[in-house]
């Protein structure tokens, strides 16, 4: 594997469907640009339940979601380095199925999209106030145009 390759270590909690490693990796390497250089992200599938279980304990709400972004924890002094972390997403494939059917998208557009806005989030974006919401929402739009998806706030 190149230097250069976003690595995309993939969890499966839940038998569901889900895109392609190679796939996942071109959407969360849209999303990071330059921060894609030499980067290791964790994609975990979990149930509802897990979901749940996740949502509550780090956001404080008490149901299932669609994706959450974990970033990596700090690095202990003297560890090894290798590629760098950039964290994990977990990603619920039965709320997604249930969004994506509700929203009249295909699960593949609507994985990209949760692909890519959870990505953002490791790197930075924010979406808890008005500014910060615009400006993640233009870069999700526009990274979604170049993969060749609608946007998906219409």
């Amino acid at each position: 594997m190149s230097a250069r390759a976003l690595h995309v270590a993939l969890q499966r909690r839940v038998r569901a469907w889900s895109p392609r490693r190679a796939d996942l990796a071109r959407w969360a390497r849209a999303a990071l640009g330059k921060h894609a250089l030499g980067a290791e992200l964790g994609v975990r599938m979990v149930s509802a339940a897990e979901s749940r279980r996740l949502n509550a304990r780090y956001r404080g709400r008490d149901r299932p979601t669609n994706v959450l972004s974990f970033p990596p924890p700090a690095m202990p002094a003297g560890a090894r380095r290798g590629a760098r972390a950039l964290g994990d997403l977990v990603i619920c494939p039965r709320v997604l199925r249930g969004e994506a059917r509700a929203q009249a998208k295909t699960l593949q557009a609507h994985w990209a999209h949760l692909v890519v806005h959870g990505t953002l989030h490791l790197i930075g974006y924010d979406h808890s106030h008005a500014a910060g919401a615009r400006r993640m929402e233009r870069r999700e739009i526009a990274v979604l145009r170049r993969l060749g998806f609608a946007n998906p706030y219409r």
